[in-house]
């Protein structure tokens, strides 16, 4: 039984998925077998959410995301409308000898969303990443590699260009003396950050 669950009659939810308390699941959105959904999360009108997909809590999913097996998104966690998720890397229909491709056929690249992060509109999160906590990816990128916790990235391929608080304000840097991280602090909320200094050496597109 689903207590407190909202699905609109347009969507298609599977019997086989589990739904958690509060949440909501929109018009003509899709949700298979083996899914697992948390509490109080918001999954909007045209999602696609693919067998086995793992969903945390307080998670908003914004129209026509495609969520493909072997996501998994943590609490906290935004997606803006039309964010595409892959699962192959060396993606075919068919074999080299021209039969068509089957389940067993190919490997599975594992994505991972950790808590509190945000994915702007439009963004393809290519598989094998881990998107880190409270990391602001923005609209319209090509995520080809990590980004860590608290990064704010963007473009294509997406380039760590900086760092967010979690309240979505930009860090400012106010003391680089320590050799193993640098001390940020959010303008809006005053909130400190130790970010680890070879991260911060990525910023602008560096390795």
């Amino acid at each position: 039984m689903r207590d407190n669950v909202r699905v609109h009659p347009t969507a298609d939810v599977s019997p086989e998925a589990q739904i958690g308390a509060g949440t909501s699941i929109w018009h003509q959105a899709q949700v298979r077998e083996g899914v697992c959904i948390g509490r109080h999360c918001v999954i909007g009108k045209g999602v696609y959410v693919d067998f086995g997909v793992r969903i945390g809590n307080n998670v908003k999913i914004q129209n026509y995301v495609s969520i493909y097996h072997g996501v998994t998104i943590r609490d906290g966690v935004f997606i803006g409308p039309h964010v595409c998720f892959t699962n192959d890397k060396r993606p075919r229909a068919v074999n080299p000898d021209g039969s068509l491709k089957r389940s067993d056929d190919w490997v599975l690249s594992e994505t991972f969303v950790l808590e509190g992060a945000a994915i702007g509109a439009n963004s393809v999160i290519v598989c094998g990443t881990t998107i880190g906590r409270w990391a602001m990816v923005g609209s319209g990128s090509v995520v080809t590699r990590d980004v860590p916790d608290y990064g704010l990235v963007w473009g294509n391929p997406a380039r760590l260009q900086g760092f967010v608080c979690p309240c979505g304000e930009r860090l400012q840097e106010v003391d680089s003396s320590c050799m193993e991280s640098v001390l940020m602090v959010c303008p809006k909320c005053g909130t400190e950050i130790r970010i680890p200094a070879e991260v911060c050496r990525q910023t602008g597109g560096g390795e």
